[in-house]
């Protein structure tokens, strides 16, 4: 007779669960490695930022806006001059071969024609294929260019300045002033670590004793099937909130992300997440006759 609800052997078949859990190496390294792995790739890999992109210049004015210019760009770790070439071909090669992502022309006499009042040209080729590596390097050398000739154009070139705008328009970058990509992509990861590993694991752990016949055993043992069913998801609980610690030690160890609010709050609302996917990967280990089908709905 399965009688009532029992705790103690809710207890066995967590345990089991723990011991066949340690016993496979590869769901082992399942929840420990995909969660490394996929932090540093994408931690890493994913930046809507980038800096130091290497840029080739053709300088052929020595005047002093040319060299101010010039040590602003550097300044704002957009740019990383690493050719200085003599002919506007010998830049664009650069550019074909993908040596350089950026050539910067200064032409003759710029210094003398922007003291004239000429506006003369600065001419910023740019290698287009990857819009999103320089996308904001270009957007930013408007206003580079322009706060970094106010020191110059002072006194009698005052004049020289672009005349201000009708109204004074100041922004202010709450909560990630320096729009660092990892602040945005790292908190991310954990909720598509959680929904990718949770999933995956409980669909091919239940398939899996189908498939060796265990889950008929472990049914026709006196237990009450909600009983089988809970203690197969507590120690997938279990291992969701290992990932959880992972995860934020990584954040906060490799990428230097500021934690602030409530840990308590996090994890409660993580107690909900991991249970819903629990249920998911259950739901498809239902469904699938193998583990490759139950790989393929995860």
């Amino acid at each position: 007779m399965r009688g009532h609800f029992s705790f103690q052997r809710l207890r066995g078949i967590i345990v089991k669960e723990f011991t066949q859990m340690r016993r496979d190496r590869l769901t082992f390294a399942m929840i420990l490695g995909i969660p490394l792995i996929q932090l540093t790739l994408f931690g890493y890999a994913i930046n809507a930022d980038p800096r130091h992109l290497p840029a080739a210049l053709l300088l052929a004015d020595r005047g002093p806006q040319g060299r101010t210019i010039l040590a602003a760009m550097q300044n704002s770790t957009y740019f990383d001059f690493v050719r200085q070439v003599q002919t506007e071909a010998e830049g664009r090669d650069l550019l074909a071969r993908g040596q350089v992502q950026f050539v910067i022309s200064i032409p003759e006499n710029f210094s003398r024609d922007l003291l004239r009042g000429d506006r003369p040209s600065i001419l910023v080729e740019a290698d287009a294929t990857d819009p999103a590596a320089t996308g904001n390097a270009l957007g930013s050398l408007g206003n580079l260019i322009n706060n970094a000739l106010q020191s110059d154009l002072k006194g009698p070139l005052a004049s020289l300045q672009p005349a201000a705008g009708p109204i004074d328009l100041r922004v202010h970058a709450l909560y990630n002033p320096e729009v660092v990509t990892q602040y945005n992509i790292v908190p991310g990861l954990m909720g598509v670590i959680l929904t990718m590993t949770m999933i995956l694991i409980t669909g091919l752990a239940i398939t899996r004793e189908r498939e060796r016949g265990t889950m008929e055993n472990l049914l026709s043992m006196p237990t009450r099937p909600s009983e089988v069913l809970i203690g197969k998801i507590v120690p997938y609980i279990m291992v969701g909130y290992i990932q959880v610690g992972v995860i934020l030690l990584a954040a906060h160890f490799l990428f230097h992300i500021p934690m602030q609010g409530s840990i308590l709050l996090l994890l409660v609302v993580a107690l909900v997440f991991i249970a819903a996917n629990l249920a998911l990967g259950i739901t498809f280990s239902t469904i699938a006759k193998n583990q490759l089908q139950a790989m393929q709905m995860t």
